[in-house]
């Protein structure tokens, strides 16, 4: 290895551990979800089955790296039998001034901040969509993330798909906060 090559390497080390010190602090809780816990029928979808509230939970985070910019939360399971998961919420566009989002955020956006913008879920549809996992599989895993991103504006349209937002999402990331929920039939 060449001296340039070794500082090279060992300036990359260096930034990656300043980065993840930076966002070290960086949380996501929510008053409504406890982490590990199992959803409450106010989070389970109303539809496809299931008969639940189909109520967001209130989100809160700190924390977030001095230079973010806006943020972006999701809601995954990785545990639908779809070979790709299941999108429950993504909500991007969130100005870097917000720490929350309140319980109960409508479909057409009520209750987020201004700027805000809801994607579409792999219900098909922007807003929140609760848990509900096939009877007879096991509990299901939902997690809750937060973003914290170094752009004030994804430039994803309004109906990309939850995987278009990902994406930017990623591009743009810089740090990321989450918590899992469990959620499966009685």
């Amino acid at each position: 290895m060449t001296f340039t090559a070794l500082r090279i390497s060992v300036a990359t080390v260096g930034m990656a551990c300043a980065l993840s010190s930076h966002a070290a602090g960086f949380t996501l809780t929510s008053p409504t979800v406890k982490p590990n816990s199992m959803l409450t029928e106010a989070q389970v979808f109303n539809g496809f089955g299931c008969s639940g509230k189909n109520v967001s939970p209130a989100l809160k985070w700190s924390g977030a790296p001095k230079d973010t910019k806006s943020f972006a939360v999701t809601v995954y399971d990785p545990d639908a039998p779809t070979g790709s998961g299941w999108w429950h919420w993504v909500v991007f566009n969130i100005p870097a001034t917000a720490t929350e989002l309140p319980e109960g955020v409508a479909a057409d956006g009520k209750g987020l901040p201004a700027g805000a913008t809801q994607g579409r879920t792999d219900f098909g549809a922007p807003g929140f969509g609760g848990a509900c996992p096939p009877k007879g599989d096991k509990p299901h895993r939902y997690i809750f993330t937060v973003y914290a991103l170094k752009t004030d504006k994804l430039d994803v349209p309004a109906d990309g798909t939850a995987a278009m937002v990902g994406f930017n999402i990623n591009a743009n990331k810089l740090a990321a906060a989450s918590f899992t929920a469990k959620y499966g039939w009685k």
